[in-house]
């Protein structure tokens, strides 16, 4: 996604480990206060730059089988490598036109398969590149364009059950999905705002129903198909109330299936039960502890929550406790 014009607010340091009860349940009118202990915050990590451990751009988070968090940047051009409370490991990736193997101008999402192998798409040139575990180049599919099998602003990604790449596709309003060898299968979606079409969808996830949840972001709404895109259902709505949401870009799903969305026009994170219910609510513009800015891609793993704090350079790590119910 574009980088916003803004001027940021001074970082925090490295690894701070800060508990702090951030989220509030339910649906009152407060769902962003500090009010109850769904959210606590761990740890957060990053600050701006281009050093290791640094970030110009956090978009997207996935996890490894061995347990390692990888994180795009799309203004540094590379993906870095950090254990699960944000010691920096390794990188990969350099920036360049794509052409040659391990370049990308503007890596933004990123999945990795249940071996290890890690699939990185280029926002600006519509190459989905796939990498061992590694990091070694294996090869390039994809490309810029709105023909079958290319991408026109490539964004976040997932792999479902049947080892099929479901890629949202901002550009054309869709999602691309792909066998882990790059052979494009077939698209769904479509520009629009009708039932199951997407205005600049963010992120494609699956969760363990073999349903497909996508960000629809500028439609303000939260879609969900089957694996050969067949469009079931949606939730939300314009607006900052609980349930209601503002440019949501990032999609996480739990063991109960449950869905954290972030929402870059409400600078918040919200959870939803399987059927869209709006469990809890945290956030608010900014870069103190639990603040956001520009919140992009989430990642669930553990019982935590990873958030890329994009605007803060920054990563943030939340121990998730199931609301009750």
């Amino acid at each position: 996604m574009a980088r916003k014009n803004m001027r940021r607010l001074k970082k925090l340091g490295v690894l701070v480990a800060l508990p702090l009860a951030l989220a509030t349940t339910g649906c009152g009118s407060d769902a962003g206060s500090a009010q109850s202990s769904v959210a606590e915050l761990v740890t957060t990590w990053g600050t701006t730059g281009a050093r290791e451990g640094q970030f110009q751009y956090i978009e997207d988070l996935a996890v490894a089988p061995n347990g390692s968090i990888y994180a795009t940047d799309a203004a540094n051009s590379n993906v870095q490598v950090f254990d699960k409370d944000g010691k920096f490991l390794t990188k990969f990736v350099t920036k360049g036109d794509g052409t040659d193997n391990d370049q990308m101008l503007k890596p933004e999402g990123i999945a990795v398969d249940k071996d290890g192998n890690v699939y990185v798409a280029d926002y600006t040139t519509g190459y989905i590149k796939k990498f061992t575990k590694d990091h070694k180049w294996v090869k390039t599919f994809g490309g810029y364009g709105s023909g079958p099998g290319q991408n026109s602003e490539a964004e976040f990604m997932g792999i479902g059950p049947n080892n099929l790449l479901y890629m949202a596709e901002a550009g054309n309003g869709e999602v691309d999905v792909f066998d882990l060898d790059g052979k494009f299968q077939f698209s769904f979606g479509g520009k629009g705002n009708g039932p199951g079409q997407m205005n600049r969808p963010g992120t494609a996830r699956i969760n363990s129903r073999g349903q497909v949840v996508v960000a629809d972001l500028a439609n303000n709404r939260v879609n969900i198909y089957d694996l050969q895109g067949k469009f079931l259902k949606s939730f939300g709505s314009e607006g900052s109330g609980p349930g209601q949401m503002k440019l949501p870009a990032g999609i996480a799903i739990d063991e109960k299936d449950n869905i954290f969305v972030s929402e870059i026009g409400n600078d918040r994170i919200q959870m939803f039960d399987k059927d869209g219910k709006s469990l809890a609510a945290w956030g608010s513009k900014g870069s103190k502890p639990g603040q956001f800015g520009n919140p992009h891609g989430l990642l669930y793993h553990q019982g935590h929550l990873y958030v890329a704090d994009s605007a803060n350079d920054r990563v943030q790590k939340f121990k998730i406790n199931q609301p009750k119910s």
